[in-house]
């Protein structure tokens, strides 16, 4: 037996040799090639042998080899290179005069050995690995939107990686929560497939298939692809999803939005919630006082009860029920009391107050509430709080203590918990005009609105002296406004306008002068005799301004008859002394009665407009006529 292996071993080496000797490429034992790294696209530079001298490639076939059969692609001849017909025939060329050879516009299918050989006696073969790469499209991913179940006996899937054009296979790696997935019996499988494209570059498809339990509810999958190129090794990862996962509930309770003391008028929402996914189906009951037993309140589609406005009758124990449909378990929450605090109407005493002038007025006010209640009373009209406390004491009543007062109610530990209540403070006494006496600038044949406003207790009634169209408004229980639109017509202009309130303990007026006012030009005005504006006043009245121009004229004329006065004191003067005669001529004679014979007037002519002269009175106060163009007469007893 010994005999017989070696002189099989002997026969083997002989062998070796005689093929080594024979010189057939691809046949002989070959060095390890040379290697070539190139990406898709690229251009591989392929040297044959670095150790060969310059005369050595001016004769040289180059061979590309595919399974183990070599093929002449190209060939060298005198420092000439010349293509071969066939794949490569368009896509090589010599470069570094004559010492490498370009293959272009590498491809998936261009990874093989390629083999140089001189055609010189003697000359070695040199062989090169070329290696292809092309680094994979970013991966997608998709879950499985339809989620798994955790009762589920087998592996289910979870999500579907795909990574595309990559060269050669890329590796792929699933991850949760950032942690590497490995296979695991009945646990975890990972399933891949590729695809060969026409262009020799690969398609990867990997599925994730596990089980999963109710703490994976919101684990994060993804897969990361692994590849070289020439310059190293590189990954890409794809986006995180989360896989629906489906599990009974263990536990349901209530929740009350908002959070926090709750009062009347809030609007309350109140939900039940429980851990298991999908959730089970709800129904709310609410603890009816009289039986004890729990009654169910109608929800809304979503499956919550909407308390709005919120009552203190809403006030109870409340229990949630959930239903599970798959596994028909029942399961019930704890009973949670719901408070809604509140404020009963506000009630003042006397409810209708009333006092004579001059004595004292004590106001209560009372309301309950489920938590302590303070007190403030406040005078409406300015906002000022006159009184901490349930009981506000007036003494001393003048008629301006009259109108409305305000009771606030509030539970300071519920923030916005309040309720009030107004009251009117009546003073009893005559009609009060909010104006005595008014002067308005009109047009004639213009329509105007006259108002009037009184109060008193009891709430005075109104008259007007002319004739009109009125009309009322309650300011207050104790204020009226009345309105009255006239036509100004020369009687109105003459007799003026006077407004009467009365009730029974008297009587008051506010009287109306009209003026006519020629400067204004609008054929519609309208006045007010209000002492001020009110925001709830439905009057149109507006006051007439006077032009800015009057105030001058007043002035101008003032001064000029202070320089008149003084002129007729210097005139009258000389008179006296006899040194200045004085005519009658082309002057109007004045008549004095036997009384005035004593007193004299200086004559003043001017040249003024109608409109100025009729700003001189004369010492009796009246105007003179516009039209009156003679002679005007200063009486220097003033």
């Amino acid at each position: 037996m010994e005999l017989s292996g070696l002189i099989c071993a002997f026969l083997l080496a002989v062998c070796c040799w005689c093929r080594r000797a024979a010189g057939v490429p691809g046949e002989a034992e070959q060095p390890e090639p040379e290697l070539v790294e190139v990406e898709v696209g690229g251009t591989a530079l392929l040297k044959c042998g670095p150790s060969h001298s310059q005369g050595n490639f001016s004769h040289v076939d180059w061979f590309s080899v595919h399974k183990e059969k070599p093929t002449l692609i190209f060939r060298v001849r005198q420092g000439q290179g010349h293509s071969e017909s066939g794949e490569y025939q368009h896509r090589l060329s010599l470069q570094d005069k004559g010492t490498t050879l370009a293959l272009t516009h590498i491809t998936p299918h261009d990874e093989r050995i390629f083999l140089c050989q001189g055609r010189r006696p003697g000359s070695q073969k040199h062989r090169i690995q070329l290696r292809v790469y092309k680094a994979p499209e970013e991966p997608s991913i998709q879950v499985n939107a339809l989620g798994i179940s955790v009762n589920s006996k087998e592996p289910e899937e979870v999500a579907t990686c795909v990574g595309r054009n990559g060269y050669p296979l890329p590796q792929v790696i699933w991850y949760k929560n950032g942690r590497p997935l490995k296979e695991e019996k009945n646990r975890i499988h990972i399933q891949s497939s590729q695809i060969v494209e026409s262009s020799g570059l690969y398609t990867l498809q990997s599925v994730l298939k596990a089980q999963l339990a109710k703490e994976d509810k919101d684990a994060q999958f993804y897969c990361e692809l692994s590849y070289r190129l020439p310059s190293g090794n590189h990954m890409k990862e794809s986006r995180e999803v989360t896989v629906p996962v489906f599990y009974p509930a263990e536990r349901v309770w209530l929740e009350v939005e908002p959070e926090g003391m709750l009062k009347e008028g809030d609007r309350v929402e109140i939900r039940c919630l429980a851990d298991g996914n999908p959730p089970p189906h709800f129904s709310i009951s609410k603890q009816n006082l009289s039986t004890r037993e729990m009654e169910e309140e109608p929800t809304d589609d979503n499956g919550v009860l909407v308390l709005e406005p919120a009552q203190r009758e809403h006030s109870g124990l409340y229990q949630c029920q959930g239903l599970d449909l798959e596994t028909t378990a029942s399961l019930l929450s704890d009973q949670q009391e719901l408070l809604v605090n509140y404020v009963s109407d506000v009630r003042v005493s006397p409810a209708a107050p009333e006092s004579q002038e001059g004595s004292s007025l004590t106001l209560t006010c009372e309301a309950e509430s489920n938590e302590a209640l303070e007190f403030q009373w406040l005078r409406e009209k300015t906002g000022k709080v006159l009184e901490q406390g349930p009981v506000l004491r007036l003494h001393d009543l003048k008629r301006e203590a009259g109108g409305s007062y305000r009771c606030v109610a509030s539970v300071p530990s519920v923030p916005g918990l309040n309720r009030t209540r107004l009251v009117n403070v009546a003073i009893f006494g005559s009609p009060w005009m909010a104006v005595r006496e008014r002067k308005m600038w009109v047009k004639e044949n213009s329509l105007l609105n006259l108002s009037c406003e009184a109060s008193g207790h009891p709430r005075p009634s109104i008259a007007w002296s002319i004739e009109g169209t009125a009309s009322e408004q309650d300011q207050d229980p104790q204020s009226v406004l009345s309105t009255l639109n006239v036509l100004v017509t020369p009687e109105l202009l003459e007799t003026g306008a006077e407004c009467v309130a009365s009730n029974s303990l008297g009587r008051n007026t506010t009287i109306i002068i009209l003026e006519l006012d020629s400067n204004r030009t609008a054929s519609l005005s309208t006045s007010t005799v209000s002492p001020h504006a009110r925001a709830n006043s439905t009057s149109t009245e507006k006051k007439l301004p006077e032009p800015e121009s009057k105030g001058v004229v007043i002035v101008a004329v003032t001064v000029c008859v202070l320089v008149l006065a003084v002129l007729g004191a210097v005139l009258y003067f000389f008179y006296k002394k006899g040194k200045l005669p004085c005519g009658r001529s082309g002057k109007q004679e004045i008549t004095l009665p036997p009384s005035r014979k004593s007193e004299f007037v200086v004559e003043v002519k001017s040249d003024k407009l109608p409109e100025e002269m009729g700003l001189l009175q004369g010492s009796n106060g009246d105007k003179r006529a516009p039209g009156d163009q003679g002679e005007k007469y200063i009486d220097l007893r003033h």
